[in-house]
């Protein structure tokens, strides 16, 4: 009566063993996929995380304010937040002759002056031979340029606020409106790092 199922009782258990195999690790297999995928979902964000993190500059901060000396900050900080890291302005500080929103560059140099003092040559755009840091000037010192008005000064900040300081004194020419002629005519006042 069992001799005719005995010779299916093999390839049935065969695949009995199998579709149990299959089964049991078809579940670790899913749970594998869901950990994978979530790693690769997690790893973007962690790169993103160092991408993402400001970069660390030196500033130079002098004159009035309380700790004068040199500080290190993020990169998207603004010179309000390196003030106050010196400790704030003393009480002779002429606050006005310093842009307190501008971003803070790498080897940036802040001077505040006394109230009523003139300061040439040592302000964020100038240095000690007359030459424009074209890196750190304002718009009014790239406007004493020769060949820079409003329109030029503001389109080279706005360049540099946009993709940073310029390495070069050639970087220049990336920006509307320098062409050659205007370059070689800033060469000998600009100063680039």
């Amino acid at each position: 009566m069992f001799e005719p199922f005995k010779k299916y009782l093999f390839p049935i258990v065969i695949a009995i063993v199998i579709a149990a195999f299959l089964f049991l690790n078809h579940d670790d297999a899913d749970e594998n996929v869901s950990q994978i995928n979530q790693n690769q979902e997690e790893q973007p964000d962690s790169l993103n995380e160092k991408e993402q993190a400001p970069a660390i500059v030196m500033v130079d901060v002098k004159g009035e304010v309380a700790t004068p000396g040199v500080y290190e900050i993020e990169s998207e900080s603004r010179v309000n937040d390196v003030i106050q890291m010196a400790g704030g302005f003393t009480e002779d500080a002429d606050q006005s002759m310093v842009n307190l929103a501008q971003k803070v560059q790498d080897e940036m140099i802040i001077m505040i002056p006394k109230m009523g003092e003139q300061v040439s040559g040592s302000s964020p755009g100038g240095n000690g031979d007359d030459k424009v840091r074209i890196n750190y000037a304002t718009q009014e010192e790239i406007e004493q340029l020769n060949g820079i008005g409003p329109s030029k000064a503001a389109a080279i900040i706005q360049y540099r606020d946009e993709n940073g300081i310029f390495e070069t004194e050639e970087d220049l020419l990336d920006v509307s409106g320098i062409g050659e002629k205007t370059l070689d005519s800033l060469k000998e006042d600009i100063q680039v790092p």
